[in-house]
């Protein structure tokens, strides 16, 4: 039903550009490419059953709330009550998303605004979700979602709390997300991660570490995969084998102390590609999110 890879094949149904060449089918995202896979990151899929919708808006004086409050208003209009109304994945950019203070951060306000503008059915369970920063400004709210006709299953990590049930501590709304998505049915099931970082129940681990939250990270991947795997005892993950798997790095000087632990962990490198982001909290260095397929 749904494949991922890094493939300049044709037809896609999305490709993420970081740092290609400017083309008409690539979406550019501006998190540029550090080191791995070369080609961009290629969703393919029956478009009969899937769909994709990207929204960009211009913040305004920096207002990323109200950004974010249209962004997602816009995305709700498109997809409810269209012929694919699930949203199953989400990938959400903003510019300098750890600027401001306490509940002035950045983040904390983009996170109000899709508060503002989801609606009841959103957030039962809310989507698969990823939050990055642009590693440069580009003066924009980025969404990039996928779509489906029948519903996805939402996955939450045994080793985290939910995000959506996370303390007042990490703002005035919690983040609108779950950890993961399974689609599609039995060998043809796809799960997808979401942005994982170093944190146990809701707190960051290894502050100032980023081999000690790269191991973290991975070890909350790897709970997340086997977590799937209870919902059909048949289908079994390995953390060996992504599809896809993204590595954002706040710091590019990290990037071979990381590529190294990676590596280490016996991920194919031809599978993962490591991306310049900031991460949605100033403590945390390094977030992985991927897709992965059945063994």
């Amino acid at each position: 039903m749904l494949q991922v890879g890094f493939s300049q094949a044709p037809g896609a149904l999305l490709r993420f550009g970081f740092g290609h060449p400017a083309s008409s089918d690539v979406l550019e995202v501006a998190c540029p490419r550090l080191a791995g896979a070369q080609a961009p990151e290629s969703w393919f899929g029956d478009a009969a059953q899937l769909r994709i919708r990207t929204v960009e808006i211009d913040e305004h004086e920096g207002d990323v709330q109200a950004a974010a409050e249209s962004a997602y208003r816009q995305l709700l209009q498109q997809v409810r009550g269209s012929s694919h109304p699930y949203l199953i994945r989400i990938w959400n950019y903003l510019d300098a998303i750890n600027d401001g203070d306490g509940d002035g951060e950045r983040y904390r306000r983009f996170c109000l605004g899709r508060a503002a503008a989801v609606d009841a059915e959103f957030n039962q369970a809310p989507p698969a979700a990823t939050a990055i920063g642009h590693a440069h400004r580009i003066g924009k709210v980025q969404l990039v979602a996928l779509c489906a006709q029948q519903p996805g299953v939402a996955l939450e990590n045994p080793r985290q709390m939910p995000a959506w049930r996370y303390p007042r501590d990490y703002g005035p709304v919690s983040p609108g997300f779950s950890r993961g998505a399974l689609l599609g049915d039995g060998r043809h099931t796809l799960l997808l991660a979401s942005g994982t970082a170093s944190i146990v129940g809701h707190r960051s681990l290894h502050v100032g570490d980023v081999v000690a939250q790269l191991r973290e990270s991975l070890a909350n991947l790897h709970a997340l995969l086997d977590e799937a795997g209870t919902r059909d005892p048949a289908l079994r993950f390995s953390l060996t084998q992504p599809q896809a798997l993204r590595v954002y790095l706040r710091d590019p000087a990290d990037l071979a102390r990381v590529q190294a632990e990676v590596q280490a962990a016996g991920i194919a490198a031809a599978q993962v590609v490591y991306l310049h982001g900031d991460i949605c909290r100033s403590d945390l260095l390094v977030e992985l999110e991927g897709a992965f397929a059945p063994l």
